[in-house]
């Protein structure tokens, strides 16, 4: 016996929101089959009017909380972004007993851990595959098909516009400024690129990451994070000749010391399948202890790929409306914080350059103050001057050191005379510790 349609109200019908309306009115079959439930979209919040969008045979209407209030929906699906209207909106629909599924990363970040414990008191799924990595199922994989395995680190490459500037930065040689500039024309970035750039996205998406591989509350103040607009070309260049690739990546990773969360610029040994993962694609690397290293690869943001992701969450819902476990896999009042450590603290390889005129005694003071500190050198290279000047640029790597150890060294190092104070310092990760 076929169990009555499950109905659904999309509010948010910009780019994400349409395609999954498009999927749900264009795949209902094949949906049906998969799921044994009937979906159909019963209910659309839209703010605006788009006389060019087909919603079927859909109510709409302009004010969104009125889907959260309709008895007849079941499910509510939020894509109008942002963390206020949108929390209220989630906060609504649960108290209505209606199941949530989000693609929204900064509101599961910053007011998960408050709308999950709501949602499990309510006894209603909220789900949010959508919200990390666009149509990579990641959520899954660590919510369930790794729920065997302690998980010990996952890094990813978890933001497409940066992907994709340091793509063209590094094959083409081209000027940040001008790349950045491209992918707003081609809607890879915001008009408002912010938090694309300065590493804000990432760092939500690594939250959420990081409290599904750990079971830890979301933390939205723990991650480290810089962003990419100090990378120059010249330090891809050099990276690329030493056998590196740069990418921006989100690594949270379990230590004896604790907890390391950080976003930023990153070496990554050109061996390792994720330095190759390119343009606006993502990529999460998940270490297990019983599965070893996991790669997931795919693309990261657009319209059809994150409707699939939310189209696969309510094929979810559909099949088990009574719940499948909690939303990050253990229940929230289970959830262990953890000890944190600090950015300082937090030990890596490090790729150095620095600027210096060309006469003797530079290189012999650099390696004291560095051999002083406990810093030892793994490689180093001194660029020849250019053309009519007597400028010279000397490139490190280094074993591990703390942060703190090694920002103290550069400062001592860039205070020497005939040293440049413009520095570059990054972290090199080669996965294999």
């Amino acid at each position: 016996m076929s169990r009555k349609p499950l109905n659904i109200g999309v509010c948010g019908v910009g780019t994400v929101g349409l395609a999954t309306i498009e999927i749900l009115r264009d795949y209902s079959e094949t949906l049906l089959a998969r799921s044994g439930q009937a979906m159909v979209v019963s209910h659309v919040g839209a703010r605006h009017e788009h006389p060019n969008h087909d919603y079927g045979e859909a109510r709409v209407s302009r004010d969104v909380f009125d889907v959260a209030r309709d008895p007849d929906v079941d499910v509510l699906v939020e894509l109008i972004g942002g963390t206020t209207v949108a929390h209220d909106l989630i906060k609504l629909a649960i108290q209505q007993g209606k199941h949530v599924v989000t693609a929204n990363k900064a509101l599961i970040a910053e007011h998960g851990n408050e709308l999950i414990a709501m949602a499990e008191a309510a006894g209603v799924q909220i789900r949010y595959e959508a919200a990390v990595a666009g149509g990579i199922p990641v959520i899954k994989v660590l919510r369930e098909s790794l729920a065997a395995n302690a998980v010990t680190e996952v890094a990813g490459i978890i933001n497409g516009t940066g992907n994709f500037i340091l793509t063209e930065m590094s094959t083409k040689g081209r000027a940040f400024e001008d790349v950045l500039s491209e992918a707003q024309e081609l809607g890879y970035a915001e008009a408002d690129p912010t938090f694309d750039i300065d590493g804000t996205d990432a760092a939500h998406k690594l939250v959420i990451l990081a409290s599904l591989a750990f079971g830890i509350p979301l933390s939205i103040d723990a991650p480290m994070k810089q962003g990419i607009q100090d990378v120059a070309p010249e330090d891809l260049e050099c990276a690329a000749s030493m056998g590196y690739r740069v990418k921006h990546l989100g690594i949270a990773r379990r230590t004896e010391q604790g907890i390391e969360m950080r976003v930023h610029p990153t070496l990554i040994p050109e061996r390792k399948q994720i330095a190759t993962v390119e343009g606006v694609l993502n990529a999460v690397m998940i270490s297990g202890d019983a599965v070893g290293e996991v790669l997931l690869v795919g693309p990261g943001a657009g319209g059809a790929a994150t409707a699939s992701s939310v189209c696969a969450d309510l094929v979810d819902v559909a099949r088990n409306p009574a719940g499948s476990g909690s939303a990050l896999g253990i229940a929230a009042d289970a959830l262990q914080s953890p000890t944190w450590v600090p950015a300082e603290d937090i030990a890596s390889e490090w790729y150095v350059r620095v600027t210096a005129t060309d006469q003797s005694g530079v290189m012999s003071d650099i390696t004291k103050i560095l051999a002083s500190r406990d810093i030892s050198i793994e490689s180093i290279i001194q660029k020849p001057p250019p053309p009519g000047s007597d400028k010279v640029a000397i490139v490190l790597l280094t074993h591990v050191a703390p942060q703190s150890v090694m920002t103290g060294a550069l400062n001592e190092i860039t205070a020497l005379e005939g040293v440049e104070a413009d520095a570059a310092l990054m972290r090199v990760e080669a996965f294999d510790r």
